[in-house]
């Protein structure tokens, strides 16, 4: 668990009514507040997505030195992904 002090700081985040009362109900039954729950399922998300970063920052360096894919590349991604 990450250390709690003085780097915390708030974040406002609007949620869908289903999803606010999912939350409240969550936290009623586990006896853990409304901000635990956020917490973990923020950094859980992020832990699972946060290859995006890397990849993007690899896919402008590859722009950058001019690396594009081919006309026959291109072909082969969309054939394998049914496009």
């Amino acid at each position: 668990m990450a250390e709690t002090g003085l780097l915390e700081r708030p974040l406002n985040v609007r949620l869908p009514n289903e999803l606010a009362s999912q939350l409240d109900a969550l936290s009623q039954s586990t006896g853990r507040t409304k901000s635990f729950i956020t917490n973990e399922a923020l950094r859980n998300y992020l832990d699972v997505q946060s290859w995006q970063i890397a990849d993007i920052h690899e896919a402008i360096a590859e722009a950058d030195r001019g690396e594009f894919a081919s006309e026959k590349d291109v072909k082969i991604f969309f054939k394998k992904y049914g496009c």
